[in-house]
């Protein structure tokens, strides 16, 4: 099942998500994702709502430097000698799918990372890494924004990747994990600069050095989970510079793509 957040005419709610192109539907909910939905009756097509990041965390934590390809394109190291590392987003960097990604004057090398995120289910602490299914309520797209020149000249990266509008999200959850091949799922990241669409990503899961269950063992054994959080995985290789004007579409295989526009601040 797909969820998604809609702001329609008369409020913003939590939808589910059924068919694809124009014959998409958002059935509205009275409830939120984490129980059966209750449909409120109402449904609305792709011209009636406008997306919201599908979720609001009280936390977005990061896995850095957690593709092979990624780490030796940006690092110039091996991903054996330079391990996965966590950070957190704070709440007021997310935006969702269509809205502007606003670059400030002192943002001077602005990258997009496309990555597959984690919505937690419920409250969780310790969990190993074999059950990690159990505290997940499904999957969503991340572009991870990074000012690359503020994140390696400060020494941490909060500034350089918590700026505002710097956490597009979306453009919903999905709830049928089983339904991917998580040890080998596309991601493709596509910049579309002067009119001129160019794939700049173009990987896969099978980079990924630590693996899902890996990450919500490795966090949970310090930082307790609440529902909502999101956890995202990782960015494979093909990160690129984007400017004001350009658009960004990440796009994630069975999951769908998370576009947005980059506009100064």
């Amino acid at each position: 099942m797909r969820y998604a957040r809609i702001a329609t005419p008369e409020a913003m709610t939590f939808a589910v998500v059924e068919g694809d192109g124009e014959d998409i539907k958002f059935k509205a909910i009275s409830n939120h994702p984490f129980e059966a939905p209750e449909y409120t009756g109402k449904e609305y097509g792709p011209d009636e709502v406008r997306l919201l990041a599908p979720m609001l965390p009280s936390k977005i934590l990061l896995i850095g430097r957690n593709y092979a390809d990624h780490v030796q394109e940006v690092f110039n190291q091996s991903a054996s000698t330079l391990p996965p590392t966590l950070f957190m987003k704070p709440p007021t960097s997310i935006i969702g799918p269509g809205a502007a990604i606003k670059i400030p004057d002192f943002a001077q090398k602005v990258e997009f990372e496309g990555e597959i995120a984690l919505v937690i289910s419920k409250p969780c602490k310790n969990v190993k890494k074999e059950n990690w299914r159990d505290v997940v309520l499904g999957l969503t797209i991340v572009n991870d924004v990074s000012d690359r020149n503020l994140q390696f000249a400060e020494g941490q990266w909060t500034r350089g990747k918590g700026i505002d509008t710097f956490c597009p999200m979306g453009p919903w959850i999905d709830t049928d994990i089983d339904a991917y091949d998580l040890a080998d799922t596309k991601i493709k990241g596509h910049l579309t600069h002067e009119g001129e669409t160019k794939t700049w990503q173009d990987s896969s899961t099978n980079q990924m050095i630590w693996d899902f269950g890996e990450i919500i063992e490795y966090i949970t054994g310090s930082i307790t989970l609440l529902p909502g959080d999101v956890i995202s995985t990782g960015s494979p290789a093909g990160t690129k510079r984007m400017v004001p004007g350009d658009t960004i579409a990440i796009e994630v295989e069975g999951l769908g793509t998370l576009r947005n526009t980059v506009t100064e601040a």
